[in-house]
């Protein structure tokens, strides 16, 4: 995975409670062999909804943007990655 403000396009798995919130599941990335590596996430949580503002990371989102901050295991390590979700665009985004 990719270190540093820089997002990545992923993938990610995730399923719907019957509330309609969402839970991510998995995530699928290519890294930089070009090899595809899928992560189950361990814990989460949920930072959605909180108003427009910069994250951490830098990333700008806003009341809409959903936004994970999520364990995963790599390698033998955790790693907390954020992901982030816009309705509008249709594509996660991923920062390490």
């Amino acid at each position: 995975m990719k270190k540093g403000h820089d997002s990545q396009l992923v993938d990610v798995i995730r399923q719907h409670n019957k509330d309609g919130s969402m839970i991510p599941m998995r995530v699928r990335l290519t890294d930089e062999d070009g090899a595809v590596q899928t992560y189950t996430i361990k814990n989460y949580e949920d930072l959605s909804h909180q108003g427009t503002r910069t994250m951490p990371d830098g990333m700008y989102v806003t009341d809409r943007t959903f936004v994970y901050e999520c364990q995963v295991q790599a390698f033998g390590h955790y790693r907390m990655i954020r992901l982030y979700y816009e309705p509008s665009g249709t594509v996660w985004k991923m920062t390490v």
